[in-house]
């Protein structure tokens, strides 16, 4: 198998890192930039490099590019720190989904301010008490004529303080299985009933946010899918979030760093730092493979784990490299506390495991 890439491929390769370092000048480097990184106006400025939606179909306004290509620029935007944040989530899930399940008219209304860079999208997937678990979720939405009136808690719900709309899951009967009676409804923010909260976490990031829904009345024409059957959407949806290059290269602007102050006449430190670059390669493939959907369904479990668990072997080594200056309270050291969180967003590690084993192996479930 030739992994060399094409010209073109090499070319487009040097003009996103030379636009994500122009970004870094005017925007200042963001750790994990694809969720912190935060810049409506950059967002315009993707937009205008074709940038967001590059995959879409043309029919909807994308860029029918190959997926290769949108894993090249996202990677050397993210490993830069370039501000990607506002529209990440609705170039790499919400459309994709309105795409595969949106009607005529929902596509129509929404996929143009997404393509423009226009519109934030956050995600009111996870509850206080409904973490990985999704089939637990309790956020409701009832039937009254022609709307839907929810009522419920969302938690870490990424820029929910700052969103256009949020891609609500809720739960719209409750007589069936838990996975079943789950749809997935678009609630535009600034309806009445909604209270968001910022959650300042330890890297003094406000990203996170619980959202509280109050009798919230939206259209039943945003219901997305099928009313009762959306689990399915929803895992398709998760595995766009866990196989991406976003989950290798969020740290990679650290790396940079330390590689710079690192012993290299060091064996062991030449040993570790030849670990982390084959990790970065075969991190790669698997994401490689994800995009080229060469990989088994549901493999997007084993990437994730592989490329967060990678992070944090990344986090570790800039964190001995800079000893006392990792500690101090700037850009690096509030990337470096991000270290825990890798391995915990989009499903823990743990989750990551038995999914690969129930669901790809085949392995039986322990009884209870």
């Amino acid at each position: 198998m030739d992994f060399a890439w094409t010209p073109a491929q090499i070319e487009l390769r040097e003009h996103a890192r030379s636009v994500a370092q122009d970004a870094v000048e005017r925007y200042g480097r963001s750790n994990d930039s694809w969720i912190n990184g935060f810049s409506k106006e950059f967002a315009v400025e993707m937009a205008g490099h074709g940038w967001i939606g590059m995959t879409w179909p043309t029919e909807h306004g994308g860029g029918g590019r190959p997926q290769i290509e949108r894993l090249i620029v996202g990677e050397e935007l993210i490993a830069a720190g370039a501000p990607i944040a506002a529209s990440w989530f609705a170039d790499r899930q919400m459309g994709p989904t309105l795409i595969n399940y949106g009607t005529p008219d929902q596509q129509a209304e929404f996929l143009p301010g997404m393509l423009s860079g226009e519109t934030t999208w956050c995600i009111g997937m996870s509850e206080p008490d409904s973490g990985s678990d999704l089939a637990s979720l309790t956020t409701t939405a009832d039937r009254d004529g022609d709307d839907f009136v929810i009522n419920g808690q969302k938690i870490w719900t990424s820029f929910g303080e700052s969103a256009d709309y949020c891609y609500l899951i809720c739960r719209t009967d409750s007589s069936g299985p838990p996975h079943r009676g789950i749809s997935e409804v678009i609630v535009p923010m600034d309806t009445p009933g909604i209270e968001v909260r910022p959650i300042t976490d330890m890297t003094s990031n406000r990203h996170f946010c619980e959202v509280w829904f109050s009798d919230v009345r939206v259209p039943i024409a945003n219901l997305v899918g099928v009313e009762g059957n959306a689990f399915k959407q929803t895992m398709a949806q998760l595995e766009h979030e866990r196989g991406g290059i976003d989950r290798l290269v969020s740290n990679r602007a650290l790396y940079e760093i330390a590689a710079q102050r690192a012993d290299r006449d060091d064996p062991l430190v030449r040993q570790e730092m030849a670990q982390i670059e084959t990790g970065y390669t075969l991190g790669r493939i698997l994401v490689t493979r994800e995009v080229l959907r060469q990989a088994p369904k549901g493999f997007s479990a084993a990437t994730k784990c592989f490329c967060t668990e990678h992070e944090q072997r990344v986090a570790g080594f800039v964190a001995r490299t800079l000893g006392p200056d990792a500690l101090l309270w700037d850009n690096v050291g509030r990337g470096l506390a991000y270290d825990p969180a890798y391995t915990i967003m989009g499903g823990t590690s743990n989750i990551m495991r038995n999914i690969l084993g129930e669901r790809v192996l085949g392995l039986p479930r322990e009884p209870r």
